[in-house]
């Protein structure tokens, strides 16, 4: 049996709060931005809102939480079924490059097929070569460049 095999994907649930809080703050970490605990707060309550379109997964290795993804779907202009956009994905730097991220991104793509979203799509920074290689390994690259005015 492949070590994949042993991760299950599920969704994170409110005990996991103190299991995702780590996975979290790597994420800041490795994009250099750091979240006011007023934000983060906020971010796992709307994760934990089943009325919310924000959703939480965590793989899971037994009780040990190896990496967590999280999508939004939101309605599109192109399409009638709305868009997934996976919005944050971090695996634990030690378990890297052993199938985690390849199977959060597969559990959202599972995810958006159930709810009958026309695309899964996300963004990363030009330089994350080490994923990079993975994400042109699960889907392909749309060459468009994103601009943002922070308000």
């Amino acid at each position: 049996m492949s070590a994949a095999a042993a991760i299950a994907v599920r969704p994170l649930e409110a005990k996991h709060r103190p299991l995702w809080e780590p996975h979290w703050a790597g994420y800041q970490r490795f994009y250099k931005v750091t979240f006011t605990p007023e934000v983060i707060d906020m971010t796992w309550r709307r994760l934990m809102n089943p009325a919310e379109p924000m959703h939480a997964l965590g793989a899971f290795e037994g009780e040990a939480l190896l990496g967590i993804v999280h999508h939004i779907f939101h309605r599109s202009t192109w399409t009638i079924g709305n868009y997934c956009y996976l919005q944050d994905l971090y695996v634990d730097p030690a378990r890297r490059k052993g199938g985690v991220g390849r199977l959060l991104i597969e559990a959202v793509y599972a995810a958006a097929t159930k709810a009958g979203a026309a695309r899964v799509y996300w963004l990363t920074a030009e330089d994350n070569a080490e994923a990079r290689a993975l994400y042109d390994k699960v889907a392909s690259f749309a060459g468009f460049i994103q601009y943002r005015k922070v308000l």
